[in-house]
């Protein structure tokens, strides 16, 4: 069976073009498993779903390594566990399987996690970079995401959950009671 694999880092990245790039090798929409999630963290939901359903003989798709595994290590480390299952691994950045059993192949498949992990501590570095700069430079800078602007919906959640649980206020208005409990802290700080 032909499975394919997409992910990206961030909720507010698109999957759309993996996943259009997985369709081009044949790969069922039913096969193909895609999720928001960082790949440095090796407990990602999708994939591990994919991972324990793949067998002898499978193959598995991904676009570039980078979407294995942001580590070398960890792209490595599940290559090895795939191939050794007898799974075939196939990247249509390489334009072709990984075969790690001649040192050609090996020497590539390294060089790109290598590459990944790289680019990966790069983007970092950067950020970091840019945020040390905008707090010595902007003395409006705000790290995080900014405060959540008092609407009148706001306002009606928060008079109905002075009268009401949590609970209640969360199910009467179809929001979560997390988002029930910063309206109302929120309010009530800035009613300080």
């Amino acid at each position: 069976m032909k499975y394919g694999y997409a992910r990206v880092s961030g909720t507010s990245q698109d999957l759309a073009e993996q996943i259009g790039e997985l369709k081009q090798q044949g790969i069922s929409d039913k096969n193909i498993y895609s999720e928001k999630f960082t790949g440095t963290k090796e407990q990602r939901p999708q994939w591990k779903i994919l991972f324990h359903k793949l067998q002898k003989g499978d193959e598995v798709v991904f676009t570039k390594v980078d979407r294995i595994g942001r580590t070398v290590k960890v792209a490595i480390d599940i290559v090895d566990e795939l191939l050794n299952r007898g799974v075939k691994v196939y990247i249509i950045q390489l334009n072709g399987y990984v075969n790690k059993s001649n040192t050609m192949g090996k020497m590539l498949f390294n060089f790109l996690t290598v590459m990944a992990e790289f680019e990966h501590d790069m983007i970092v570095d950067r950020l970091k970079r840019g945020k040390e700069y905008a707090k010595k430079h902007n003395p409006n800078f705000h790290q995080g995401r900014p405060k959540r602007r008092i609407t009148d919906r706001y306002r009606k959640i928060y008079d109905y959950s002075l009268e009401h649980s949590i609970r209640e206020t969360a199910l009467a208005t179809g929001v979560s009671e997390s988002t029930v409990k910063r309206i109302r802290r929120q309010i009530r700080l800035s009613q300080e």
